[in-house]
């Protein structure tokens, strides 16, 4: 795909999703303003926050529901452009052996109690075919297929970096039981790369990605965050810089948007 018709395919979507979804948001919450049920009055209802003023009240409930509803919206965006230059499935299904699921159990066993820190060395014995065959499917937030090198990417896209204490340990195991999937059927390991994915860097773009979680189950080159997720999805080094830029000129209709709800609950 030449570099300008990319870009072209690349800045539609972003704003077209961008768009799309100021214009639902709005329209769902102003359809909900009598709405004892709607997203913003189920919660308002919080006493604590309501002695704070009506103004702190809605702006605390639509802070809240304006996190939840963008991250969906950059996941789907992500996945569209992807869809421009990859083969995107949200699922992995075939065979594995009991050998390599007895081995990803020790290994995040020795993860989660520090006594091994991650490496892709950890890799070299997961390949091994013995034992009980296991049929399994595992539905994925992205699998990538690059037709033209052969690559796939097995990601776990967190929009903001937050990895739950309880989860970290089964979502890296899901991650491994679907590389051992992939890498029994291909027989070549060196095509099947395991990443943890952000859409932004919370410690600031281009700064060091410390949080503690993360790192306990993930290598270092199992990070793609921020600007390498996109330009990843994007198949650009320029991929981040491209997002980033539509996302800013069309960020007004989400502004628009925000305004219409706020003059429909506070008149």
């Amino acid at each position: 795909m030449q570099e300008e018709y990319k870009e072209k395919s690349i800045r539609a979507i972003v704003s077209g999703c961008i768009e799309s979804y100021a214009s639902g948001f709005s329209d769902r919450h102003i359809s909900e303003v009598d709405d004892e049920d709607g997203t913003i009055n189920m919660k308002i209802h919080n006493v604590f926050i309501a002695a704070l003023g009506p103004e702190i009240q809605y702006y605390s409930a639509l802070a809240r529901s304006l996190d939840s509803s963008l991250g969906n919206m950059l996941e789907k965006m992500a996945i569209k452009i992807a869809t421009l230059h990859y083969e995107v499935t949200q699922h992995v299904e075939g065979v594995l052996y009991k050998e390599q699921t007895d081995y990803i159990a020790e290994i995040l066993e020795k993860y989660k109690r520090h006594a091994l820190k991650p490496t892709l060395n950890d890799y070299l014995k997961i390949n091994e075919k013995k034992g009980e065959i296991i049929e399994k499917r595992h539905e994925s937030d992205y699998y990538l297929f690059d037709k033209e090198t052969g690559q796939r990417y097995l990601i776990e896209l967190k929009i903001g970096g937050d990895l739950d204490n309880k989860k970290a340990r089964s979502e890296k195991e899901a991650l491994l039981e679907q590389y051992c999937i992939l890498t029994n059927e291909l027989n070549d390991n060196s095509k099947v790369k395991i990443l943890f994915a952000t859409a932004y860097n919370r410690y600031g773009e281009g700064k060091p990605w410390t949080q503690g979680r993360v790192r306990q189950f993930f290598a270092e080159e199992e990070l793609c965050i921020s600007r390498d997720f996109w330009n990843l999805v994007c198949k650009s080094e320029r991929g981040y810089d491209i997002v980033i830029d539509e996302y800013r000129k069309n960020a007004h209709y989400i502004n628009e948007a925000l305004n219409q709800i706020k003059d429909a609950y506070l008149p």
